[in-house]
């Protein structure tokens, strides 16, 4: 069985932490390296229904894409949500360590598993980290459709394949417009848009697209962009990274049983559609 510090020491060689971005808050959040840690938790949220799944679970590490803390904190009070997640950690020997921008960028990293997920075949990353020589790490991935799509069927297979969540798919473009490439990001991805344009792609899916931004990059291009929730995103990484530590375990003789949370944390519940109205306009008065 190993120690925490030798599971730590292979997870920061997958994501090291010096690639994550310089405001993040990566790393191991709390943890003994001396305990021995038999089970290993993966989710995207360390939130306490997740923390509460790992002390059921009998896990001593949760490893999660978002981080706990992005920000200073003067208190871990257990009357605060975050410090009665921290609390719960200490008082049930449960380490919790977290790979985010690091893992972005990795190669493997979040958006090739999104990609997968999708079964879409990746060609390169949509921004290149510099510092790779090979070109394979970087931020979001340029891909390949099998078969031509329609943006109507891209967006159902996305609807099919992801978690599902109260959101869904939401579109902005032609829905019967043939896509043959398409640049995928995990997360919020509006930001993207000028490597998006560069990439020369038919489609765009990521997570967290607002308003302007979108009606922006429609104005400069018949780019298709297809809106997913940013958790649904993100979570295929969580079955990538078991499967990487899975065959750590393995090759070491640790004998680790690793899992992936199921559960939903996207914050939305919810979500009506809106009634068609006989108004040409549409609008409300």
């Amino acid at each position: 069985m190993p120690r925490l510090s030798e599971v730590i020491a292979a997870l920061e060689n997958l994501w090291p932490a010096e690639r994550a971005e310089s405001w993040d808050a990566v790393g191991t959040v709390v943890g003994d390296p001396a305990q021995e840690v038999s089970r290993v938790l993966f989710a995207v949220d360390p939130v306490q229904e997740i923390v509460d799944e790992a002390v059921k679970l009998g896990a001593g590490l949760l490893v999660t894409h978002h981080p706990l803390f992005l920000r200073g904190t003067t208190t871990v009070a257990a009357s605060t949500s975050k410090g009665r997640v921290v609390h719960t950690l200490i008082k049930n020997d449960v380490a919790l360590h977290v790979a985010h921008t690091n893992a972005d960028t990795a190669d493997p990293g979040v958006s090739d598993a999104l990609a997968g997920a999708l079964g879409l075949r990746v060609t390169g990353p949509l921004v290149p980290d510099p510092a790779d020589p090979e070109g394979r790490r970087g931020l979001g991935r340029v891909c390949e459709s099998e078969h031509p799509l329609t943006v109507r069927e891209l967006a159902a297979r996305a609807a099919e394949r992801l978690p599902a969540t109260a959101q869904g798919i939401r579109v902005a473009g032609d829905p019967e417009a043939i896509v043959r490439t398409v640049a995928v990001s995990g997360g919020s991805g509006d930001s993207l848009f000028e490597h998006v344009r560069a990439a020369g792609v038919d489609a765009f899916l990521t997570a967290d697209l607002r308003h302007h931004p979108v009606s922006e990059a429609r104005a400069h291009s018949p780019l298709a962009l297809l809106d997913a929730a940013h958790w649904a995103t993100e979570w295929p990484w969580c079955e990538l990274a078991a499967a990487q530590l899975d065959e750590i375990s393995d090759r070491n003789g640790w004998d680790l049983r690793v899992h992936v949370s199921k559960t939903v944390t996207d914050p939305w519940t919810a979500h009506a559609a809106s009634t068609p109205t006989s108004d040409a306009m549409g609008a409300p008065n």
